[in-house]
């Protein structure tokens, strides 16, 4: 559904303010995707006669309510947290002896280092 939005979008910045299904086809022949009609013809009927800075200015206020920074988990038990975190410290011990193999299996593998 997005190739077949940004194709509409190419044609309409291009100059072209109502692009037909043809347009949109040809845009996407060129660099080998085959078009779906339903689905092609559903986002001209939405598109079609509507303002393409409008509608991108629309979708960037969307995109601007959703969250974009890690979150906290938080529990429901006070017992639960603690003990989530009493465990982590061990599961990172694994993991770093983990990471720790693995970069020593390469580098014999290979025969030399990144920066030797």
């Amino acid at each position: 559904m997005r190739r077949y939005i940004a194709s509409y979008l190419l044609a309409a910045l291009g100059g072209n303010s109502s692009p037909s299904v043809k347009d949109i086809k040809k845009i996407l022949d060129s660099v080998g995707i085959e078009a779906g009609d339903d689905r092609l013809n559903k986002v001209i009927s939405e598109l079609n006669g509507k303002n393409i800075e409008d509608v991108i200015a629309q979708g960037i206020g969307k995109l601007a309510s959703v969250p974009a920074g890690g979150a906290v988990a938080v529990s429901a038990a006070p017992g639960s947290a603690a003990s989530a975190a009493g465990s982590a410290p061990a599961a990172a011990e694994e993991k770093k002896d983990e990471k720790k193999e693995e970069s020593e299996e390469s580098d014999d593998d290979m025969g030399f280092g990144l920066f030797d």
